[in-house]
């Protein structure tokens, strides 16, 4: 039974040799490759397409010889065979909750978890925030979405490892902070430009967090700046609490690393997802510690495995010693995208979502230009659009419906900018959609 003065959560497990780390890997692999073949259609045509077989694996970099999926793959075989796509490996039976996104075509891509994986990924997590110091003592206020956010759930993590929860989820800061008071709250999980804006609003209602607030622990994720040293800092100086990064993403699970007390990159969930970190153009693995594209294999999920998924991040990896003693690998940060994805407050967005709004409306003429800036530490989004040379509305109308639209289909707000028809470049190729002016936001 864990105890609040125990170190880990898992003490054989997080402090294990990288050998034997090494060793169960390769093992649930192989068993994982084996269930996805028997049992997924897509991955046994895949497979077997590309000349591959579970059996053939006898190490690690064996994975190299399987074949990519990207989001693009999930998108297309959910929309071939609805409503979960053809990776899905167990009968619907034996799903019990999934998780959805929406992509660059606005339609929702499920994540969906047997009831073995939900029970692995909770567990995961508790270990997670055991590593970032929660304890049953605490009182934990769960600041994230809950509207089919893969990160939702994520609090019953914090209920598992005994800490009093509250779900919270995405109330209006000035109710969230009265939460924080009357209950004297001691950690909270947001992103960490809202973590910013919160602590700043609570300055303005006349409340220190500092002073007034009992908050002592924050984890942050959904946006780079909790690997930031100077973001993190700041809202550390904000709050006087310790500022903790975590990652995730809704294709496999909700937090899939997070840092401990040590604050030295944080730990990767690895008997549960396998990392590959390759060179974009040549898909070949790079050194230790250099950037490359991170590629994931999951080892356990077995309603929908995914193997070798693209995520488009750009990110490093060490597997030098950690002062907490854990031995698992350590994401050293996510220091940008191979697309034009954006992240803002903490949800995805790519230039197609705005696309297929301003081309469904004849009174825009199709052209668009996404701006970000960052101003006191938040992310501020513009979207600029052109009006229809025939249109008869108003710009504050066209504006105002615009804005409407894209909070409805991405939950993006954006301050939208009415341009008159022909004012954006025209390309004949690429047209470059997205003008990011913020700067030292990469880590």
């Amino acid at each position: 039974m864990t105890t609040p003065h125990r170190p880990y959560w898992d003490a054989a497990l997080e402090t294990q040799p990288r050998a034997d780390w090494d060793a169960l890997k390769l093992q649930l692999l192989q068993k994982h490759l084996a269930h996805a073949y028997a049992n997924s259609p897509y991955y046994r045509a895949s497979f077997d397409a590309a000349g591959v077989h579970p059996d053939s694996v006898r190490c690690l970099d064996d994975i190299r010889r399987f074949p990519f999926i990207t989001k693009q793959t999930l998108r297309e075989r959910q929309q071939a065979v609805e409503p979960f796509g053809d990776l899905v490996a167990v009968p619907e039976r034996d799903i019990v909750y999934i998780s959805a996104s929406s992509g660059s075509t606005g339609v929702p891509t499920a994540s969906p978890f047997s009831a073995t994986d939900f029970d692995d990924w909770i567990d995961y997590e508790a270990r997670q925030f055991w590593s970032s110091g929660l304890r049953p003592e605490d009182r934990y206020a769960h600041s994230l979405n809950f509207s089919l956010f893969v990160g939702g759930p994520c609090v019953l993590g914090a209920q598992k490892l005994g800490a009093l929860s509250i779900h919270a989820g995405t109330v209006p800061s000035e109710r969230l902070l009265a939460i924080l008071r009357q209950f004297q709250v001691t950690a909270i999980w947001t992103t960490p430009s809202y973590a910013w804006y919160l602590g700043e609003t609570a300055l303005k209602e006349g409340i220190d967090p500092r002073r007034d607030l009992a908050v002592k622990r924050i984890f942050v994720a959904g946006e780079p700046g909790g690997s930031i040293p100077e973001t993190r800092q700041r809202i550390e100086a904000l709050w006087g609490a310790s500022v903790y990064d975590y990652y995730g993403l809704s294709d496999i699970f909700g937090s899939c690393a997070g840092m401990c007390e040590e604050k030295d990159g944080l730990h990767w969930a690895e008997d549960h997802i396998l990392v590959e970190v390759l060179h974009p153009g040549t898909n070949e693995p790079v050194e230790e510690g250099a950037r490359g594209e991170l590629v994931l294999t999951t080892l356990k999920k077995t309603a929908r495995p995914m193997i070798r998924f693209r995520t488009g991040d750009i990110v490093s990896f060490t597997s030098e010693p950690c002062g907490c003693g854990r031995t698992s690998i350590r994401l050293q940060g996510v220091h940008g995208r191979l697309d034009d994805m954006l992240i803002i407050k903490g949800v995805n967005l790519f230039p197609s979502d705005v696309e297929a709004i301003a081309r469904r409306d004849h009174d825009f003429s199709g052209e668009y230009r996404l701006i970000v800036e960052r101003e006191n530490h938040l992310d501020r989004l513009t979207v600029e659009v052109e009006r229809a040379a025939a249109s008869p509305h108003g710009d504050a109308e066209l504006a105002g419906r615009f804005a409407h639209h894209l909070k409805a289909v991405t939950g993006v707000s954006a301050a939208v900018t009415i341009l008159p028809p022909d004012t954006l470049p025209r390309a004949t190729h690429k047209a470059k959609r997205v003008e990011d002016r913020r700067t030292g936001v990469w880590a």
